[in-house]
């Protein structure tokens, strides 16, 4: 199993949570004068779609060609230029969160380049819907454009989840993880996971992290971008949903299943979150 699937699945738990805001996009085209010394301040991603890119990234280099993607990480500098006639790509500059917590994506070793034959259905997708939207006329729109988007990011992370793909940006370093990694809840999640059955105490949480619980909370929101009680909420919610879709269990068994103290307290949580009780949830 891979070291990241862990933390990855906490990616799937608070998907309801995950913010992505596009900043710019363009299609360039390069001749071979062109060499390129930058740093984003933001998540990056190239789309090749001509011709081949040189990168370098702490002395290697590395090349991508047509149907790559390229991904780069915030502050991160790079070489660039072509090795041919030309080249040309789309470029997309992002951010990819969980609620406040704007980068998440930091936790894991993902720059580097996508070989296009792991990406090539989204990726296509995705210069689909950028020509589209560029073309104006009703023919594409930014909602559209930034669910393709947010395909790619959703197909590089299953890759990774899977030991199809890590970046070779950081290869031989670990990514820069800001101060407080999702590392340190590891343990954490996989109580809360196991103890569902109960009502769970934040400073049991916070004794298993071996901090201050006050410590903790604020730990875990610059972390996560949401709080404890939010988390485990969301998490029962999960499960919730999981035993109703199974048809199999009664309101009463799944609210015993998830530590709430009587079917009425368990139907108002769950109604708060998905808008209807659970006895009418399909």
């Amino acid at each position: 199993m891979h070291r990241g699937t862990v933390n990855m699945s906490v990616i799937d738990e608070l998907s309801e949570h995950i913010t992505l805001r596009m900043s710019s996009y363009l299609e360039q085209t390069h001749d071979r004068t062109w060499t390129e010394h930058k740093s984003h301040s933001d998540y990056d991603l190239w789309f090749i779609t001509t011709g081949s890119v040189k990168v370098t990234i702490g002395g290697i280099e590395h090349t991508a060609v047509p149907g790559d993607v390229v991904f780069f990480y915030p502050d991160m500098p790079y070489i660039a230029s072509t090795t041919r006639e030309l080249c040309r790509f789309i470029y997309m500059h992002f951010d990819f969160g969980i609620a406040e917590q704007k980068r998440i994506l930091g936790e894991f070793q993902l720059p580097g380049i996508v070989q296009g034959n792991l990406i090539r259905e989204e990726a296509t997708l995705f210069i689909s819907s950028y020509r589209r939207f560029k073309q104006g006329n009703g023919g594409g729109s930014p909602l559209y454009l930034k669910a393709s988007l947010l395909l790619v990011i959703a197909k590089i992370l299953e890759l990774h989840r899977q030991d199809l793909y890590s970046g070779d940006f950081l290869k031989n370093r670990k990514p820069r993880k800001p101060e407080g990694s999702l590392d340190i809840l590891q343990h954490v999640f996989r109580y809360v996971d196991d103890n569902l059955h109960r009502a769970i105490r934040v400073n049991e949480l916070a004794a298993i992290a071996g901090v201050s619980e006050k410590y903790f909370i604020s730990l875990f929101k610059k972390i996560l971008g949401i709080t404890p009680g939010q988390y485990m909420n969301q998490i029962k919610m999960n499960r919730a949903r999981d035993y109703l879709y199974e048809k199999k269990y009664t309101i009463q068994q799944i609210a015993g299943f998830l530590g709430y103290p009587d079917p009425f307290t368990f139907s108002k949580a769950f109604k708060k979150v998905y808008n209807v009780p659970p006895s009418k949830f399909e």
